[in-house]
């Protein structure tokens, strides 16, 4: 079974490769090749060198790996394509930041003004790499990571359904599935007994129950606060807030929640998150030799430790200044879950995983083709969701205004239109003032 991965010179790519690696299923449904794609061929080179030090301490078998900066040649006979680019690289990122910072407003890679900046440089890549995919590998089915990930989603499930594929676009993400584990943990339950009840759009989402043996033990868990605030979202959004809220929300949700917070301890801090990751990830790609792997190895794991240790950072700054422990660092992980969903497709597993899927009906309220992060049902049919039942008006309001948002991006991306590009930034609720909306779409060269 063939695996490309485009974005193959990314900084995650190695988990993947890890879990590939560590997959002990059927052999039939076994990853045998894995095609890393990337525009950079010397970042390719130095992750290259990380998993070839990875398949060497491996003693079972292991993917044959090769490296491409053609993206045909990467996506011919694939049978699964994980999308994880990031158009315009980490300096982009810095730019989606500090643009909407300068009006006051939030910059963040796919939250508020700085995610719509994204999505506007991202879907036209994302939609031509859509069509290459229908055109040389329609049988395979699409895991996409790249971010804004509810809009790429979407955007990449129509060429696909317009072409007489649908449904073959899944979009995938670590943050609902960590915060499940964490809070089972904290009820002192096996995450993998536990059901859990989330609903919502990529980064906006909340978990409303986790059941065990058919008892929801949210409600206790809401009610002990030690309990509460021992796991990353209970001291993010402390034990008053999530019991008046009645669910916990997914960690991007404290950009909306706790908003002047958040934008004043990013204005405040040194370095933006996506100035971190450009220095970071910089002197690592300078210093991964790869004709040392070893060594690439060693300074691959320095960097991704630091890398999970400061995720958020300035959140948590918001918040009362606290350090990640490893029980929050040991999350869902995105590789896990896009192994688990390849591996059920391939080989029949029937499994449940929160994914990103079109709606059809699962969710009252919104529309069938919108893409939304819900439960699902997988097996070699792909992935179904499951009906949610009736949802808050608080979480419905938020989901519709946020699919116009992405609906207005994914108009502005595909058409050049100013007026969709506009109501996009605009119609976003982290963005205070429709004048600030074209003065950062201005700045940032927008239609």
């Amino acid at each position: 079974m063939r695996l490309a991965v485009l974005g193959g010179g990314g900084f995650r790519v190695p988990l993947v490769h890890r879990a590939l690696l560590d997959d002990a299923g059927d052999p039939a449904g076994r990853v045998t090749e894995l095609v890393l794609y990337d525009t950079d061929r010397a970042r390719l080179d130095a992750i290259g060198a990380v998993l070839a030090h990875q398949a060497g301490r491996h003693t079972g078998p292991a993917p044959a790996v090769r490296a491409t900066t053609d993206l045909d040649e990467a996506l011919r006979g694939a049978d699964f394509v994980f999308s994880a680019i990031r158009v315009g690289g980490p300096a982009g990122r810095v730019r989606d930041e500090r643009i909407p910072l300068a009006e006051g407003v939030l910059g963040q890679e796919t939250v508020g003004a700085g995610g719509v900046l994204y999505g506007l440089r991202t879907l036209p890549v994302a939609v031509r790499i859509a069509e290459r995919i229908a055109a040389l590998a329609p049988g395979a089915w699409v895991i996409n990571f790249t971010n804004p990930a509810g809009m790429v989603t979407e955007a990449m499930g129509r060429v696909l359904r317009e072409r007489g594929l649908p449904d073959r676009v899944i979009g995938i993400c670590d943050s609902p599935v960590g915060l499940c584990r964490r809070a089972a943990r904290a009820l002192g339950t096996d995450p993998d007994r536990a059901g859990y009840d989330y609903v919502g759009l990529n980064h906006l989402g909340w978990l409303r129950r986790i059941t065990v043996d058919g008892r929801d033990l949210l409600p206790a868990l809401l009610a002990d606060t030690a309990a509460l605030e021992s796991f990353e979202e209970g001291r993010l959004f402390g034990a008053e807030w999530l019991r008046a809220l009645g669910a916990l929300p997914n960690e991007y949700l404290h950009h909306y929640y706790f908003n002047r917070e958040a934008v004043a301890a990013v204005r405040s801090a040194a370095a933006t998150r996506g100035e971190f990751l450009l220095a970071q990830q910089s002197r690592f790609y300078e210093r991964a030799r790869p004709d040392d792997p070893a060594a690439a190895y060693r300074e691959w794991e320095r960097t991704r430790l630091e890398r999970e240790e400061t995720y958020l950072a300035e959140n948590r700054a918001a918040s009362g200044g606290w350090e990640r422990d490893s029980r929050d660092l040991a999350g869902g992980g995105y590789d896990r879950v896009a192994l688990a969903l390849m591996r059920a497709i391939a080989r029949g597993e029937r499994t449940t995983l929160i994914l990103d899927v079109p709606n059809r009906g699962a969710v009252p309220g919104l529309d069938e083709e919108a893409v939304v992060e819900v439960p699902c049902l997988v097996d070699a049919a792909g992935a179904r969701p499951l009906a949610t039942g009736p949802v808050a008006a608080d979480q419905l309001g938020l989901m519709l205004t946020l699919k116009a948002v992405e609906r207005s991006t994914i108009e502005a991306a595909r058409t050049g239109s100013r007026r969709a590009a506009l109501r996009a930034l605009a119609l976003h609720p982290l963005v205070d003032s429709a004048a600030a909306a074209g003065r950062i779409l201005d700045a940032a060269g927008g239609p």
